[in-house]
Protein backbone atom coordinates (compact mmCIF):
# COMPACT_ATOMS: atom_id res chain seq x y z
CA UNK A 1 0.00 0.00 0.00
CA UNK A 2 2.62 2.75 1.11
CA UNK A 3 6.50 2.29 -1.04
CA UNK A 4 7.76 4.53 1.13
CA UNK A 5 6.75 7.87 3.37
CA UNK A 6 9.05 11.18 2.87
CA UNK A 7 8.53 14.19 5.03
CA UNK A 8 9.71 15.94 8.30
CA UNK A 9 10.68 13.60 11.29
CA UNK A 10 8.25 15.23 14.02
CA UNK A 11 9.13 12.64 16.71
CA UNK A 12 11.53 10.16 17.96
CA UNK A 13 11.10 7.35 20.46
CA UNK A 14 12.07 4.05 21.43
CA UNK A 15 11.71 1.93 18.24
CA UNK A 16 9.78 4.95 16.80
CA UNK A 17 9.77 7.80 14.79
CA UNK A 18 6.79 10.11 13.19
CA UNK A 19 7.08 11.26 10.00
CA UNK A 20 5.10 14.68 9.36
CA UNK A 21 3.98 14.19 5.25
CA UNK A 22 1.65 17.03 4.62
CA UNK A 23 0.56 17.37 8.19
CA UNK A 24 -0.23 13.85 8.63
CA UNK A 25 1.99 11.97 10.67
CA UNK A 26 2.42 8.44 10.13
CA UNK A 27 3.80 6.45 13.15
CA UNK A 28 6.48 4.05 11.76
CA UNK A 29 7.81 1.18 14.02
CA UNK A 30 11.61 1.08 13.52
CA UNK A 31 14.96 0.23 14.22
CA UNK A 32 18.12 1.71 16.54
CA UNK A 33 20.30 1.71 13.26
CA UNK A 34 17.27 3.70 10.98
CA UNK A 35 16.53 5.96 14.20
CA UNK A 36 20.01 6.88 14.64
CA UNK A 37 20.11 8.15 11.26
CA UNK A 38 17.12 10.69 11.91
CA UNK A 39 17.00 14.38 13.68
CA UNK A 40 13.98 15.80 14.59
CA UNK A 41 12.98 18.59 12.38
CA UNK A 42 15.10 17.06 9.52
CA UNK A 43 13.15 15.88 6.46
CA UNK A 44 13.89 11.80 6.24
CA UNK A 45 12.99 9.18 3.99
CA UNK A 46 11.33 5.73 5.52
CA UNK A 47 10.40 2.43 3.04
CA UNK A 48 7.52 1.36 4.80
CA UNK A 49 6.08 -1.96 5.19
CA UNK A 50 1.92 -2.64 6.68
CA UNK A 51 1.48 -5.02 8.83
CA UNK A 52 -2.27 -5.61 9.11
CA UNK A 53 -4.08 -7.48 12.19
CA UNK A 54 -7.49 -8.04 12.92
CA UNK A 55 -6.95 -5.84 15.63
CA UNK A 56 -4.83 -3.25 14.39
CA UNK A 57 -2.77 -1.59 11.60
CA UNK A 58 0.70 -1.22 11.91
CA UNK A 59 3.40 0.68 9.81
CA UNK A 60 7.19 0.00 9.89
CA UNK A 61 10.06 2.26 8.28
CA UNK A 62 13.60 1.83 7.27
CA UNK A 63 16.14 3.81 5.94
CA UNK A 64 17.53 1.65 3.26
CA UNK A 65 15.59 -0.97 1.06
CA UNK A 66 18.06 -3.86 2.50
CA UNK A 67 16.96 -3.19 5.44
CA UNK A 68 13.17 -3.36 4.64
CA UNK A 69 14.02 -6.21 2.64
CA UNK A 70 16.17 -7.68 5.91
CA UNK A 71 12.80 -7.34 7.83
CA UNK A 72 10.44 -8.89 5.65
CA UNK A 73 12.58 -12.14 5.11
CA UNK A 74 13.14 -12.76 8.94
CA UNK A 75 8.77 -12.21 9.36
CA UNK A 76 8.44 -14.85 6.63
CA UNK A 77 10.08 -17.11 9.09
CA UNK A 78 7.68 -19.11 11.37
CA UNK A 79 7.73 -17.50 15.14
CA UNK A 80 9.14 -14.37 14.13
CA UNK A 81 6.91 -11.49 14.08
CA UNK A 82 7.46 -7.70 13.66
CA UNK A 83 8.82 -6.71 16.90
CA UNK A 84 11.37 -9.31 17.33
CA UNK A 85 12.43 -8.69 13.41
CA UNK A 86 13.01 -5.02 14.81
CA UNK A 87 14.93 -6.22 17.59
CA UNK A 88 17.17 -8.40 15.27
CA UNK A 89 17.61 -5.46 13.27
CA UNK A 90 18.45 -2.99 16.02
CA UNK A 91 21.11 -5.88 16.89
CA UNK A 92 22.37 -6.47 13.54
CA UNK A 93 23.26 -4.52 10.12
CA UNK A 94 21.53 -6.18 7.06
CA UNK A 95 25.19 -7.68 6.08
CA UNK A 96 25.62 -8.77 9.60
CA UNK A 97 22.52 -10.50 9.60
CA UNK A 98 23.06 -11.89 6.33
CA UNK A 99 26.53 -13.34 7.10
CA UNK A 100 25.18 -14.60 10.31
CA UNK A 101 23.08 -16.90 9.02
CA UNK A 102 25.51 -18.19 5.92
CA UNK A 103 28.02 -18.87 8.76
CA UNK A 104 25.53 -20.35 11.26
CA UNK A 105 26.37 -17.86 14.11
CA UNK A 106 23.15 -18.23 16.16
CA UNK A 107 24.85 -15.86 18.52
CA UNK A 108 24.73 -12.96 16.82
CA UNK A 109 21.18 -13.49 16.82
CA UNK A 110 20.53 -14.15 20.23
CA UNK A 111 22.35 -10.60 21.08
CA UNK A 112 19.10 -9.16 20.17
CA UNK A 113 16.84 -8.97 22.89
CA UNK A 114 13.78 -11.95 23.14
CA UNK A 115 15.62 -14.03 20.93
CA UNK A 116 16.95 -17.30 22.11
CA UNK A 117 18.83 -20.32 20.76
CA UNK A 118 16.20 -22.42 19.61
CA UNK A 119 14.34 -19.37 17.74
CA UNK A 120 17.83 -17.94 16.49
CA UNK A 121 18.48 -21.43 15.08
CA UNK A 122 15.23 -21.58 12.74
CA UNK A 123 16.15 -18.68 11.52
CA UNK A 124 19.34 -19.69 10.37
CA UNK A 125 17.57 -23.05 9.33
CA UNK A 126 14.80 -21.78 7.67
CA UNK A 127 16.62 -19.03 5.79
CA UNK A 128 19.37 -20.92 4.67
CA UNK A 129 17.25 -23.54 3.00
CA UNK A 130 15.37 -20.77 1.22
CA UNK A 131 18.81 -19.99 -0.07
CA UNK A 132 19.74 -23.79 -0.66
CA UNK A 133 16.40 -23.77 -2.73
CA UNK A 134 17.00 -20.35 -4.66
CA UNK A 135 18.97 -19.01 -7.51
CA UNK A 136 22.76 -19.47 -6.31
CA UNK A 137 25.59 -21.54 -7.31
CA UNK A 138 29.24 -20.92 -6.48
CA UNK A 139 32.60 -22.26 -7.79
CA UNK A 140 35.89 -22.37 -6.20
CA UNK A 141 37.74 -20.27 -8.79
CA UNK A 142 35.39 -17.49 -9.49
CA UNK A 143 31.86 -17.14 -9.36
CA UNK A 144 29.54 -19.16 -11.66
CA UNK A 145 25.32 -18.58 -10.79
CA UNK A 146 23.15 -20.85 -12.11
CA UNK A 147 19.65 -21.20 -11.23
CA UNK A 148 18.20 -23.93 -9.14
CA UNK A 149 21.63 -25.42 -8.08
CA UNK A 150 23.88 -24.53 -5.05
CA UNK A 151 26.97 -25.59 -4.01
CA UNK A 152 28.27 -25.08 -0.21
CA UNK A 153 30.55 -21.53 0.23
CA UNK A 154 34.17 -22.10 -0.07
CA UNK A 155 35.97 -19.16 0.54
CA UNK A 156 35.08 -15.58 0.72
CA UNK A 157 33.88 -15.02 -2.66
CA UNK A 158 31.08 -17.27 -2.67
CA UNK A 159 30.28 -16.73 0.99
CA UNK A 160 29.87 -12.94 0.22
CA UNK A 161 27.82 -14.16 -3.11
CA UNK A 162 25.85 -16.05 -0.38
CA UNK A 163 25.20 -13.86 1.96
CA UNK A 164 23.78 -11.44 -0.67
CA UNK A 165 21.63 -13.88 -2.21
CA UNK A 166 20.22 -14.21 0.74
CA UNK A 167 19.71 -10.18 1.35
CA UNK A 168 17.66 -10.97 -1.69
CA UNK A 169 19.73 -10.09 -4.43
CA UNK A 170 19.53 -12.15 -7.48
CA UNK A 171 22.46 -13.81 -9.69
CA UNK A 172 23.00 -11.22 -11.94
CA UNK A 173 23.19 -8.39 -9.39
CA UNK A 174 25.28 -9.94 -7.34
CA UNK A 175 28.12 -10.40 -10.20
CA UNK A 176 27.82 -7.25 -11.06
CA UNK A 177 28.05 -5.98 -7.50
CA UNK A 178 31.07 -8.09 -6.76
CA UNK A 179 32.82 -6.91 -9.85
CA UNK A 180 36.19 -5.41 -9.03
CA UNK A 181 35.80 -5.89 -5.21
CA UNK A 182 39.25 -6.74 -3.90
CA UNK A 183 38.30 -10.48 -2.57
CA UNK A 184 41.37 -11.41 -1.54
CA UNK A 185 42.57 -8.93 0.63
CA UNK A 186 39.28 -7.28 2.32
CA UNK A 187 37.14 -9.14 5.16
CA UNK A 188 34.39 -10.52 4.54
CA UNK A 189 32.29 -8.41 6.26
CA UNK A 190 34.55 -5.97 3.72
CA UNK A 191 33.25 -7.64 0.92
CA UNK A 192 29.75 -7.12 1.16
CA UNK A 193 29.92 -3.79 2.43
CA UNK A 194 31.77 -2.90 -0.74
CA UNK A 195 29.22 -4.83 -3.01
CA UNK A 196 25.98 -3.76 -1.59
CA UNK A 197 27.73 -0.08 -2.15
CA UNK A 198 28.21 -1.49 -5.73
CA UNK A 199 24.65 -1.95 -5.85
CA UNK A 200 23.60 1.69 -4.85
CA UNK A 201 25.81 3.20 -8.20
Amino acid sequence: MFYYVEGKVAHIGPYLAVIDCGGVGYACRTTSYTLGSLSVGKVAKLYTYLHVREDAFELYGFASERELSSFEMLIGVSGVGPRMALAILSSNTPENLAMAIVSENAKALTAAPGVGKKIAQRIILELKDKLAKGQLTVSGGGETFTPGVTVIPENKASEASAALAVLGYGPAEISAALKGVDLEGLTLEEIIKQALKNTMK
